[in-house]
C-alpha cells in the first residue's frame, strides 16, 4: 500500500485522541441514536471542550486555526467507525466557514465562537421539495420590508443538523424576478416566530443522523440578518459556487474511508466464516474480488488525497472536485454491494456493519449535486456543451 504523506506527527496524535473520543462518547451510544433519529446533544458540549469543533477557525472565534487536515481526519475516523449520525463534518467545514469567509464582523463574533463549544449547532438549508441540484430553482423567498428587514416564506427538506439545529443558513430568494442573481443566504436562529421544524426524516441510511424538513411562514428577519450585510444582499448564488468544491470533496473523502473500512470488515469476515468445511478467504473468487477492491480504492485515496493537497494549496477546481466525488461515490456503492456479497445472509442483517454502511453510502451519489451532475460539470469543463 501506498504510504500516505498528507499528514504530521501531530495529525497523527490528533486522529488517535479524536478515536478516543468516538469510543467513550459514541461508540456506547450510536446504535440507540439510530433508533431515537439523532444524536444526543450532549456529544456536541462534549466536543467542544475537546476542541473537536470548528478547529479551523481563527482562535479570536474560538477556533485553534488548524489546517483542513484536522477535520479531513475527523470526517475519515467517523466513516471508517461507521457513526454517520454525527453532523461534526457539516457544521465545521460548511456552516462555520461560510460565515467567516462571507460573514460580518458581528456575524462572525455572534456565531462562530458559540459553534466552537456546541452551544450552537449549525445547518445550512439549501435543498427543496422542488429543488435539489438545481439551486437556482428554489422558491422560498425572503421579501425586504418597509423597515428594512425580511419576510421569509417557504420550506426546506432533507437537513442535515436540521433537527437539533440553533442556527441556519437559509438560502432564499430576495429578487425573485432575477433567478439566481437574487439569491441570498441568511441567518436564522432557532426561536424566531413561524419557523418550525419538522420532525427527523426516517431514511434509508443514516439513520442517527437528524435529518429534517424546515418550514418558515412569514418569518421576519432584521435587515443584518443577510450574511455578509446588506452589500451581500443577491450574491448568495455566488458563494454558494466558491464553496461547493470542498463540500463535494469532503463527500469524496468519506466516501473512501468508507470503503476501506468495508474492505477491512470485510477481510476479517471472511477469514473466519468457514464455507464446505473451509475459509471463505481460501476460495480464489473471494481473494480476488477483495484483491480488486482494493487495487481500486488505492486508487481512490490517491487521487482524493491529491485533491486535498490542491485544496490546501487553494488550487482545487470544481472540475476536479466532482470527479472526485462522482467517482469515489459509485466505487463506495461498489464496494459496499460486492462486501454485502461476501458476508453473505449476514451481511443483510442491521447487527453487522456492513448492513449499516450499504445503506449509508446509497445517498453520497445523490447530495452534493447528484453524480450525474458531476458528469455535466466535468463535460462542460471539457468545452462540452
Amino acid at each position: 500500500m501506498i504510504t500516505r504523506s498528507l499528514f504530521t506527527l501531530d495529525h497523527d496524535a490528533y486522529r488517535d485522541s479524536f478515536r478516543r473520543f468516538l469510543e467513550k462518547e459514541v461508540a456506547p451510544f450510536h446504535a440507540k441514536w439510530e433508533e431515537l433519529g439523532f444524536v444526543d446533544r450532549a456529544v456536541w458540549r462534549k466536543a467542544g471542550a475537546n476542541g473537536f469543533l470548528c478547529m479551523s477557525m481563527p482562535e479570536m472565534y474560538g477556533g485553534a486555526q488548524a489546517d483542513k487536515l484536522y477535520s479531513v481526519i475527523q470526517m475519515e475516523e467517523l466513516a471508517h467507525a461507521g457513526f454517520s449520525g454525527i453532523g461534526f463534518g457539516l457544521h465545521n467545514e460548511i456552516v462555520a466557514p461560510y460565515i467567516l469567509h462571507y460573514g460580518t464582523d458581528e456575524q462572525k463574533s455572534h456565531y462562530l465562537p458559540r459553534m466552537a463549544s456546541g452551544e450552537l449547532i449549525g445547518a445550512i438549508a439549501m435543498t427543496e421539495p422542488a429543488a435539489g441540484s438545481d439551486l437556482q430553482g428554489i422558491q422560498t423567498t425572503a421579501i425586504k420590508q418597509a423597515d428594512g428587514g425580511y419576510l421569509l416564506n417557504g420550506s426546506k427538506t432533507f437537513i442535515t443538523n436540521g433537527w437539533l439545529s440553533d442556527v441556519v443558513i437559509v438560502v432564499a430568494k430576495t429578487n425573485p424576478s432575477a433567478g439566481g442573481k437574487g439569491t441570498s443566504l441568511l441567518m436564522l436562529e432557532t426561536g424566531a416566530a413561524g419557523y418550525e421544524k419538522g420532525k427527523p426524516l426516517k431514511k434509508l441510511g443514516l439513520k442517527a443522523q437528524d435529518t429534517c424538513e424546515l418550514f418558515f411562514n412569514n418569518v421576519k428577519l432584521p435587515a443584518d440578518a443577510v450574511l455578509g450585510g446588506q452589500a451581500q444582499e443577491n450574491k448568495g448564488f455566488i458563494c454558494l459556487m466558491e464553496q461547493l468544491p470542498w463540500e463535494r470533496l469532503q463527500i469524496a473523502i468519506t466516501a473512501v474511508a468508507a470503503a476501506e473500512a468495508a474492505i477491512d470488515w470485510t477481510v476479517a469476515y471472511v477469514q473466519e466464516r468457514k464455507v464446505f468445511g473451509q475459509a471463505l478467504s481460501s476460495f480464489q473468487n473471494t481473494r480476488y474480488k477483495l484483491a480488486e477492491l482494493q487495487t481500486e480504492v488505492q486508487i481512490a485515496r490517491v487521487f482524493v488525497d491529491k485533491c486535498t493537497e490542491l485544496l490546501l494549496d487553494e488550487k482545487l477546481d470544481t472540475q476536479t472536485a466532482s470527479m472526485a466525488k462522482y467517482w469515489t461515490t459509485d466505487l463506495q456503492g461498489k464496494v459496499m454491494d460486492e462486501c454485502l456479497q461476501l458476508h453473505g445472509g449476514n451481511g443483510f442483517m442491521w447487527e453487522y456493519p456492513i448492513a449499516r454502511a450499504y445503506a449509508d453510502a446509497r445517498v453520497q451519489r445523490i447530495y452534493g449535486g447528484t453524480n450525474e451532475i458531476m458528469k455535466e460539470v466535468i463535460s462542460r469543463g471539457m468545452g462540452l456543451k
